[in-house]
């Protein structure tokens, strides 16, 4: 599709955001849609972690180029979306994780990105607050931390510069790849049309393999300096990804106010927003197993979100296979804020027909839907 066409953007997550700002500076004009506020679902749930994730060469090939649009960006982000390249510290706790932290150690170096292992005392130096008795750990120096709702924002606010327009408490009825129905029944006409809705995106696209996922935050009150990087248990792995069953491990970020933000929790098959206080119990029993001072800080608020996962825990980002000019951006999990600049660039470059800087095949949609797959239209 040439340049200076209309594309609506139903989401205005982060996602939603990303892809806005990258079409508008590509020449397209866009409208984006959402029922609610800006980055107040699954990007207001995230922990704001940019990291690169080694589950696979695709999630790696989609985390590294992502990371390294954050890092283009990072020098006109505004305070508010507290950038922070804290990087992000894997902790093991016996030999059979030390083994782990080798595998991802020559993982990365193969592919030319910084990575250090810490021995049991380096651990304790670089995180204090760590109990004592870690087997070692893995530091990834370049990872990076944000304030989600603020940068979802601050993208958007690009795209409006850029001349898009923003339709925000305007609920969406039904689209497809030419136009969005919204509920009063009122057509927004488009030459394309990107579904970045989120969980909510299969309620839109019938056939769309995404599942809901619950997660739950908690965040301290100020205790600067107690926490420097981002901290991991190496079973979040195996916890965070596969699995149909309630899991939770410990993962605790540094804000740059001096709180901590604590996770995570994955739940499938609940509908409910509500806290759970089960799963919340185990999530901070968790905490405190890696981490004990946790247990004696004053938290200031809980919540919870949904988010967007796929059966082989890869986003899906490209064209519809069956329907022409529909575009599908969900199904980021807990890598939406990370990957949200990457897959821009991959709608972007599906709707201009240019080549993208990554191999866009292994999020197409089509190998989830069936089908073959129309790359772009002109």
């Amino acid at each position: 599709m040439k340049s200076a066409g209309r594309v609506a953007v139903v989401g205005a997550g982060i996602v939603g955001a990303a892809i806005a700002r990258a079409l508008t500076s590509d020449g397209f004009r866009v409208t984006v849609i959402d029922s609610r506020p800006i980055g107040s679902g699954a990007t207001a749930a995230g922990m704001g972690h940019i990291p690169v994730m080694d589950d696979s060469e695709a999630q790696f090939a989609l985390c590294r180029y992502s990371q390294s649009l954050w890092d283009e960006l990072a020098d006109r982000l505004p305070a508010s979306v507290e950038f922070d390249r804290c990087g992000t510290l894997w902790v093991a706790t016996d030999d059979e994780e030390m083994a782990e932290v080798h595998r991802k150690k020559q993982f990365y170096d193969e592919r030319g990105l910084e990575a250090r292992v810490l021995d049991s005392k380096q651990v304790a130096e670089a995180e204090p607050n760590l109990r004592a008795g870690l087997a070692g750990g893995l530091v990834i120096p370049r990872d990076q931390v944000i304030y989600p709702p603020c940068a979802a924002q601050f993208l958007l606010d690009e795209a409006v510069a850029g001349g898009a327009e923003v339709k925000i408490g305007t609920p969406v009825q039904a689209i497809d790849g030419r136009s969005v129905t919204l509920a009063t029944g009122k057509k927004i006409e488009a030459d394309a049309v990107v579904n970045a809705a989120g969980w909510q995106a299969v309620a839109l696209t019938p056939g769309l393999v995404v599942r809901p996922r619950k997660g739950h935050l908690v965040i301290t009150d100020r205790y600067p300096g107690y926490l420097h990087h981002q901290v991991l248990e190496l079973g979040y792995l195996k916890s965070a990804h596969g699995s149909d069953h309630d899991s939770v491990a410990f993962n605790v970020q540094p804000r740059r106010t001096g709180q901590l933000l604590v996770g995570s929790s994955r739940q499938f098959d609940v509908s409910d927003p509500k806290v759970d206080n089960h799963i919340l119990k185990r999530m901070i029993d968790r905490a405190v197993e890696y981490m004990p001072g946790i247990a004696v800080l004053s938290a200031i608020r809980v919540w919870t979100g949904f988010r967007a996962a796929t059966p082989d825990s890869l986003p899906v980002i490209g064209p519809h296979p069956e329907i022409d000019g529909l575009f599908l951006a969900t199904g980021h999990e807990g890598l939406g804020i990370t990957t949200s600049l990457g897959t821009a660039a991959l709608i972007s470059a599906h709707l201009t027909g240019q080549d993208a800087a990554i191999d866009p095949t292994p999020y197409l949609p089509s190998r989830l839907m069936g089908g073959v797959a129309v790359h772009h239209h002109e």
